[in-house]
Order: structure tokens, then C-alpha cells, then sequence
């Protein structure tokens, strides 16, 4: 009998405290913390704007260049007595811009490894433009293969081999 009474007063207990808890107050549940508001969307910000550039499109030789200062009639052959004209076209990245830089020409009689020859020009390049440059030798030219190295701020863009004869 004393396993009943035993197993009677842990029902009574049981029964009473499922009876306090069913009788509680109810309280209202903790406030939820703030939750971190994410920042309004925001347009993405505006890529910086590019620098425009100068790049060397094309290189002619002749030995004439008309008033466009545009080789009349190019040419990769010449006379010992001719002046050499070499006429770079230029484009900028941006036709509007305008891009500082210099421009620059180097010479060379391939068959004696000699520069004949260095020119440059400080340049404010616009859209598409033409520069030339020119060699010329009262004693002539010797015979032979030669070569002019077009330069952008110091770094060779374009070259070009010509004879002699």
C-alpha cells in the first residue's frame, strides 16, 4: 500500500502543477529584438568616368604629302635624293576629347643599325587627325633597307620598312 500512496501523491503533484500552469496568467511574449534595417536600395554608383585616349591607326609613307598633310601616293621605295615623308593618323577613344601626348619618329638604316634620324611632337590629340614627319639627305640617301618607328608617349605603336635604291 505504501506504493500506492507513493504513486497517489506524485499523480496529485503532477495533476496540481499541470493545474497551476493551465491557470497561469498568460504574459505577452517578449518584444523580437529590431530587426537591422537593410539600407534603402540605392542605385549602383556610377562607373568613373574613363580617361579618353590616343592610339596611332595607320602609318603611310610617300614622298609627298598634300595639304591634309595625307601622303599623296604611298610608297615603299624610294630615291636616294627624296624626302621621306611619313604621315600618322591618330584617333582619339573619345571624338570630343581632347588628350595631351607626344608623338614621336625614329629612323633607322637597317643595314648599318644607324639611326638616321629622331623627331617627336608634343601633341593635343581631338578626334582623328594626321601628323607627319619627313627625312631628307642633300647627299642622298644611302642604298639600303630602312625603318621608321612610330612612338606614342615613348612606347613603339607602328613600324615601317622602306628601301632605298
Amino acid at each position: 500500500m505504501n506504493t500506492n500512496r507513493l504513486h497517489l501523491a506524485m499523480l496529485a503533484v503532477l495533476i496540481g502543477s499541470a493545474a497551476m500552469v493551465g491557470c497561469k496568467k498568460k504574459e505577452e511574449p517578449a518584444p523580437m529584438p529590431p530587426v537591422a534595417s537593410e539600407p534603402a536600395a540605392t542605385a549602383p554608383a556610377p562607373m568613373p568616368a574613363v580617361a579618353a585616349t590616343a592610339s596611332v591607326t595607320g602609318v603611310d609613307l610617300g614622298n609627298a604629302v598634300g595639304a591634309d598633310m595625307r601622303v599623296a601616293a604611298p610608297m615603299g621605295t624610294f630615291a636616294p635624293k627624296d624626302t621621306i615623308y611619313a604621315a600618322v593618323m591618330t584617333a582619339t577613344s573619345d571624338p570630343a576629347a581632347s588628350v595631351a601626348g607626344k608623338l614621336g619618329a625614329k629612323w633607322t638604316h637597317v643595314d648599318s643599325n644607324q639611326v638616321v634620324h629622331e623627331d617627336s611632337k608634343d601633341l593635343t590629340f581631338a578626334g582623328d587627325g594626321v601628323t607627319d614627319f619627313q627625312i631628307s639627305n642633300p647627299d642622298g640617301w644611302p642604298t639600303g633597307k630602312y625603318k621608321v618607328e612610330i612612338m606614342l608617349d615613348g612606347n613603339v605603336v607602328q613600324t615601317r620598312e622602306f628601301e632605298v635604291r
